[in-house]
């Protein structure tokens, strides 16, 4: 069931939307070459605290830290580590979500380490073009599907793959809610957008194939099946009366 968000429970949602931007713009002068991303996590999760929320990764689910880092060929949901250390050409995928009066906020990025090759930092700039393109496609009356509809036409142009086994979701007082939104086009998200839908759109994209595989070691850990870089970007968005509003800006 999607639910609709009443006023005060969207005047939350762009409280807790802002924090978690919020993180992001603090954390970046620290994502460096030779920055662990076990210190950046440590310090995500005394900025979001110290600000009165609660990192919402933390525990859920077993989930040993409070956000996820995905360097290169780490599609998502990578544990920061003391010993995993940036280096120059990296790329790396900070995602964090807070938890502020009882409503999440949910964004990411993935920031470009040192000098990176031409390639990569087209990729990284695709895939902030592409989850843009999903978010402008959203308007009330309008079917789900046209966010991965839009997605799927701009990436297919570079010959990069989008990854199918994660996507978007709702998102409010739970860290995820239906629906499920998928980043190409299915008519399993031939779901009418209307006011009050609260939702991520967060495009997983593969220089290469789109498969991927989990850890057996940790569980979490999900890579690219080709080894191939991958990029992402992630907005918590409202759908309004008249398109949308992007609640994960500063």
């Amino acid at each position: 069931m999607i639910r609709i968000k009443s006023p005060s429970e969207i005047k939350k949602m762009k409280a807790a939307g802002k924090l978690a931007a919020e993180v992001l713009q603090y954390i970046q002068e620290y994502v460096i070459v030779g920055q662990n991303t076990g210190e950046i996590d440590r310090l995500c999760h005394e900025f979001i605290v110290n600000n009165g929320a609660i990192p919402a990764p933390l525990n859920y689910h077993g989930f040993p830290k409070s956000i996820c880092t995905s360097v290169n060929n780490i599609v998502c949901h990578g544990i920061p580590d003391p010993e995993q250390v940036l280096q120059d050409g990296d790329i790396i995928n900070v995602d964090v979500t807070v938890i502020l009066d009882g409503y999440h906020g949910d964004t990411s990025k993935t920031y470009m380490i040192g000098d990176v090759k031409e390639s990569t930092k087209l990729l990284v700039e695709r895939t902030e073009n592409a989850m843009m393109r999903g978010i402008q496609a959203i308007k009330p009356n309008s079917f789900l599907y046209e966010v991965g509809k839009s997605i799927e036409k701009y990436v297919n142009k570079f010959g990069y793959s989008i990854v199918r086994d994660y996507g978007g979701h709702g998102i409010g007082k739970d860290f995820h809610e239906d629906p499920h939104v998928y980043h190409f086009y299915t008519p399993a998200n031939r779901i009418r957008l209307k006011p009050g839908m609260v939702f991520t759109v967060e495009p997983m994209i593969i220089e290469g194939d789109f498969e991927v595989i989990t850890s057996q070691t940790d569980g979490w850990t999900v890579t690219t099946k080709d080894n191939s870089l991958t990029a992402q970007f992630e907005h918590t968005v409202l759908v309004t009366p008249k398109g949308y509003e992007i609640l994960t800006k500063v």
